[in-house]
């Protein structure tokens, strides 16, 4: 019993110390309700920080955007969401989804997705790309795989074909390159879920789970690296993390509809096209859970 209550104990310490370390922000829109549950998961270049898109727009950027979503009956869906999309964003007109955050941070970015999707978001989590580095130390290496030889300057990602046990700094290069493949953002929206799914992977393994030390400094640099909205705490997070499993463990990590990857734009140079009565279809299905499943 003893050995019981210090388990429990230690647990619910950790919780509360991790949860108060997330910074908050006012991000959701209060727009009605759609069944299920929707997360917004973006990747962010600096935490408050000014800095400047692609694009020419000031601000923080978002490089990162996923759409988290538990259907009513259980199933649940991850969508990398293009950052070049061309999407109407309140108050501006076309512009790359990217450009919401910069314009308007998260509230923005959140209120476009919902108007782009259909999905009311219910929680937004925001990570902050240097965090990526740290949380990754903590946990000691995660296992990426990549199927060329690869010495990026841009992103600084140095790896030989094949899979590799990586630290921090080659992690976050990893999530970050893109101009070495021809694929541009759509190779890199793999790499960034095969990530994910390397990071879920060492943390729950025995030799972390089983290890305060790395416990502690694992949740520190979790929560430090973390933006949410008002009222999603570390409880939250977690479930998240559990739905991002599940999605990817059943095969629930889906692709856009794309019409045209290189569309020309007067704002925002090329982008990514999307036709309105597909992405209505891909996620009303999403939405209710009936989105078909890839094979194999």
């Amino acid at each position: 019993m003893l050995v019981l209550l210090i388990v429990v104990g230690w647990g619910a310490g950790l919780l509360l110390w991790s949860n108060s370390r997330i910074e908050h922000v006012d991000a959701l829109s209060g727009a009605a309700n759609t069944p299920g549950t929707t997360y917004l998961i973006a990747g962010s270049d600096s935490r408050g920080g000014e800095s400047v898109s692609d694009d020419g727009t000031a601000g923080a950027r978002t490089d990162t955007i996923m759409l988290l979503h538990k259907a009513p009956g259980g199933n649940s869906y991850l969508v990398s969401l293009p950052r070049d999309t061309l999407v109407d964003i309140p108050g501006h007109g076309g512009y790359k989804l990217n450009a919401a955050y910069s314009f308007g941070g998260a509230p923005l970015l959140v209120e476009t997705v919902e108007d782009f999707t259909g999905l009311t978001v219910d929680h937004y989590v925001e990570i902050g790309f240097d965090g990526v580095s740290q949380v990754v130390d903590s946990v000691g290496h995660v296992n990426l795989c990549i199927d060329q030889d690869v010495d990026d300057e841009r992103s600084g990602l140095v790896m030989s074909e094949g899979c590799h046990d990586v630290g921090g700094e080659q992690a976050l290069a990893f999530v970050r390159a893109r101009y070495f493949d021809p694929t541009a953002d759509i190779g890199r929206q793999e790499r960034q879920q095969q990530f994910i799914s390397a990071l879920m992977d060492r943390a729950t393994s025995p030799s972390v789970m089983l290890n305060p030390a790395t416990q502690v400094r694992m949740a520190g640099a979790g929560s430090d690296a973390l933006t949410a909205s008002e009222g999603t705490g570390i409880i939250d997070v977690g479930r998240m993390a559990l739905t991002a499993r599940s999605a990817m463990n059943s095969g629930g990590t889906l692709s856009i509809p794309i019409e045209d990857p290189q569309y020309p734009t007067r704002h925002s140079g090329v982008a990514v096209l999307t036709d309105d009565e597909d992405i209505a279809a891909f996620f009303g299905a999403i939405g209710d859970g009936t989105a078909e499943l890839p094979e194999g």
